[in-house]
């Protein structure tokens, strides 16, 4: 707001300098063409009378003379020249040529006596003499001096000094304003960013104007509020996943009674799907405040450690050795993405490749399989919750659709982002990419 009021200061204030510059010259041209035509037509009325033109001493004295003073290569004023034509014609004066030209004032100008110290130093500093020639029917001369200014320095300087006094009228007085009003909405701004759910924090302090004051008191009780609500979802979570495993518990059991072996399989299957399917919801719903701290790990130890889960029970999974690379994570979250991204690509390939390469500025773990790939339209579509490409619900070849939407949720939690491309030749590559 302060850099637009300075900005608008200045254009106002060069439109002021352009109009001021226009009135100087236009004020000038007018001194300067008065006199002159004032002395020529007295000087006329006087030769008609048959008097002497000219005497006296000082700036505007008149004189005739039999040929033109003003040199072909001097300094020549032509809108001066073009005004005292018009200003002589409407006088009724006949003037066949009119010349101009301007000359240096020196300090020892006796002319200079008559003049206000204050003036003699203004001329010297940045005026000359305008020298004017009129040339009469009968060829004979008029020729008069007059001080000239042509330096605008002293105005421009005047502005300059309007403009800085203007400045520091309305702008300090904003500027301390503005910053009255910033300093508070900064930390406000800076508590927002910083806000985690369940995380103790301090109320951040009410400063600054009243209505600023009152946007601060609503977000500190707007905070409590959501802190408050988040501990009643994580109380109703774990009261509906403690109900809904005591039952699951118990079909368990009496699954075991179950004479057919087919059967018993079958239904052990199922129960165990609902137990997945329910740590999936429960796990996605309660990212929002994660129990587990984030600690110092090796993050190719851990990758490796999840593959050999995997070749344990039979996968066929590889993995690439890497170099030790130390990052600070969740470890227990960043296993169960990278398990639901190798999970899905053993659905759908049969086969995983997993590798882990890093830069100064990032890590990423691929996972690469040679199934049928996703439509390349369809490759964000995958991680939104509850969705799945293969609408048939067949548990062959997947759950519910919410392994994706876990696994980004977690790896954005910590920072990073999951990517999804086909790989050349068939396939898919799942690349978790993390800041170091």
């Amino acid at each position: 707001m302060a850099l637009l009021i300075a900005i608008a200061l200045f254009v106002a204030q060069a439109i002021n300098f352009t109009l001021a510059l226009q009135d100087r010259r236009r004020a000038r041209l007018d001194q300067a063409t008065g006199p002159v035509v004032t002395r020529i037509i007295d000087a006329d009325e006087r030769i008609a009378a048959g008097r002497r033109v000219g005497g006296g001493s000082g700036w505007s004295r008149i004189h005739l003379a039999p040929r033109s003073p003003i040199q072909p290569g001097g300094e020549h004023v032509a809108e001066v020249e073009t005004a005292l034509r018009a200003a002589l014609s409407e006088a009724g004066v006949k003037a066949s040529r009119i010349q101009t030209q301007v000359l240096p004032i020196q300090r020892n100008d006796p002319r200079l006596r008559y003049v206000s110290a204050q003036r003699v130093e203004r001329l010297l500093r940045g005026g000359a003499e305008l020298q004017v020639a009129v040339e009469r029917p009968g060829g004979q001369w008029f020729v008069l001096n007059l001080p000239w200014t042509r330096d605008d320095s002293d105005i421009f300087w005047r502005l300059m000094a309007q403009t800085a006094i203007l400045y520091i009228v309305v702008l300090v007085p904003l500027l301390w304003a503005g910053r009255r009003i910033s300093r508070p909405l900064r930390g406000l701004a800076e508590a927002a960013r910083s806000f985690q759910p369940g995380a103790t924090a301090d109320p951040v302090p009410a400063a600054g104007p009243q209505d600023v004051r009152d946007v601060i008191a609503a977000f500190n009780a707007l905070r409590l509020r959501v802190t408050a609500m988040l501990d009643e979802k994580d109380r109703m979570l774990g009261a509906i996943g403690h109900d809904l495993r005591t039952p699951l518990a118990s079909l368990r059991v009496r699954v075991e009674s179950v004479d057919d072996d087919a059967d018993r399989a079958k239904m052990a299957e199922t129960i165990a799907e609902m137990n997945r399917m329910l740590d999936d919801i429960l796990s996605l719903a309660r990212l929002g405040r994660p129990s587990e701290p984030p600690t110092e790990v090796d993050l190719a130890a851990l990758v490796d450690a999840v593959v050999e889960d995997f070749r344990e029970i039979g996968h066929e999974v590889v993995f690439e050795e890497s170099e030790r690379i130390r990052m600070r994570l969740r470890p227990g979250l960043m296993r169960r993405a990278l398990r639901n991204l190798i999970e899905n690509a053993l659905k759908y390939a049969g086969a995983v490749e997993v590798s882990v390469t890093a830069s100064a500025q990032s890590v990423a773990i691929l996972v690469c399989d040679r199934g049928p790939g996703i439509p390349a339209d369809r490759l964000g579509d995958v991680f939104e919750a509850f969705t799945r490409l293969e609408t048939s619900r067949n548990k062959a070849t997947g759950g519910i659709g919410l392994g994706l939407a876990l696994a980004r949720t977690i790896v954005r939690d910590a920072g990073g982002d999951i990517t999804l491309a086909n790989r050349d030749g068939g396939g898919l590559v799942a690349r978790i990419t993390l800041a170091r």
